[in-house]
């Protein structure tokens, strides 16, 4: 199994002066010692106008800032806003290229739509045509990654003329796609799509392992018609995360603060909200009540608590077995939430990769390669039933025309326009 750290930069009021700051030095000091100590993938999200919840609005700068400090940890937008309204997706295909060469081919590109009317509205997105409008962008900055030059689209959200987009990635044909995904059906859509899924919602070992099912029974069939050029057959899911020796201790540090995560990204979608006035650290707080002081209690009475996550590493080597079993090839661990210190962060970090990671790390490549031996036969026959976006010959390819003519250069004339080189 591989693991990975998950990113929404949360940053509970009431705010001081250098929070920001210290907030961005000290993911990033957490994602270097991810890389020091083995995980394999750091994850960023990209959220606008969230406050509390998320002050992730730049991903792209903040793994361009993780690739120059670390390795061989893989940087994984997890997601980027595709739908043209955030960004144009020439703008993407051009970012995600750059950030793998600048990180020797080490991205993953997660793509989503938005959910929360603070996003969609101020973007103006129909939020009943933002999941067509996503996987339409997809589709073409991956088509813009593989392509020279690209021959342009007219689409029902973007047009675009035929250019060259430039830089290219390293990783061909491009970096690994993937989907953020909250429930089945949309589980169907990623497996329809040949992509991973990035399961950012929290389940039960029962219910990845029926998430797991269906998945791999669409990739393994017909209905299955990659997006991309390529197809990216792995399921993750997203776990809470504290680690201590003492279970009572893992609680009181991590508790609390996974409950904030669940409590704000419910109230952003459910609830009204006033922009630049929200106070949701002091509502989750009186809300709660005494029930972290409870929980703590009750995991005491129970040598096998169950605490999906949180807990000691015997606690932890459960909650990872159970999901293992279910099918599940990567856990993200959501160690940076609510108000957890960025010392319990690291002790966690650390503690997990001593005792935990070895036992799930040592027969990972053998896994791998069975699963990839078993996927083969139907990964190529769902690439041989994508309809690809055809590259021009040489003489379909437009000339941009000059707006002012220029001079004639000296005594070699005009100079025909060059096509595809």
């Amino acid at each position: 199994m591989r693991f990975g750290v998950f990113y929404e930069l949360q940053l509970p009021r009431p705010w001081n002066e250098g929070d920001e700051h210290r907030l961005f030095n000290e993911a990033l000091e957490q994602i270097v010692l991810a890389d020091r100590l083995g995980f394999d993938y750091a994850w960023e999200v990209e959220h606008h106008f969230l406050d509390e919840y998320s002050h992730s609005s730049a991903p792209e700068v903040f793994l361009a800032a993780a690739s120059g400090l670390t390795k061989s940890i893989r940087l994984g937008h997890g997601i980027r806003q595709v739908i043209p309204n955030y960004n144009h997706p020439a703008r993407t295909a051009e970012g995600l290229a750059t950030l793998d060469l600048l990180s020797d081919g080490r991205v993953e590109f997660g793509i989503g739509e938005g959910a929360t009317r603070l996003e969609l509205h101020a973007f103006g997105i129909p939020a009943k045509e933002k999941r067509a409008m996503a996987l339409e962008a997809a589709e073409q900055i991956c088509n813009m990654m593989v392509l020279t030059p690209y021959p342009g689209f007219d689409g029902n959200s973007f047009s675009m003329p035929c250019r060259n987009v430039l830089p290219k990635p390293l990783q061909k044909p491009h970096p690994p796609l993937w989907m953020a995904c909250t429930n089945r059906d949309t589980i169907k859509v990623a497996a329809r799509n040949g992509i991973g899924v990035l399961a950012f919602n929290f389940i039960d070992p029962d219910e990845a392992q029926t998430w797991s099912k269906t998945y791999y029974n669409i990739i393994k069939s017909d209905e299955c018609v990659p997006l991309g050029w390529s197809v990216n057959a792995n399921l993750a899911m997203v776990s809470a995360f504290s680690m201590h020796e003492d279970r009572t201790e893992a609680i009181r540090r991590g508790q609390d603060n996974f409950e904030f995560f669940r409590y704000s990204q419910q109230k952003l979608v459910a609830e009204d909200f006033v922009p630049g006035c929200s106070n949701m650290w002091e509502e989750f707080l009186e809300a709660r009540g005494d029930a972290s002081d409870q929980l703590a209690q009750a995991a005491l009475a129970h040598s096998e608590f169950d605490g999906a996550g949180i807990g000691t590493p015997d606690d932890m080597r459960r909650h990872l077995g159970d999901i293992q079993a279910a099918g599940v090839d990567q856990v993200i661990f959501l160690q940076q939430a609510g108000r957890n210190t960025h010392k319990n962060i690291c002790e966690s970090l650390e503690l997990f990769a001593k005792t935990v990671m070895p036992e799930f790390n040592q027969d990972v490549a053998t896994r791998e390669s069975r699963k990839a031996e078993e996927l083969a036969p139907y990964i190529k026959a769902a690439l041989a039933r994508k309809e690809y976006m055809q590259a021009l010959s040489p003489s379909e390819i437009p000339v941009v025309k000059a707006s002012v003519k220029s001079a004639k250069i000296g005594a070699l004339g005009d100079r025909p326009a060059v096509r595809n080189g």
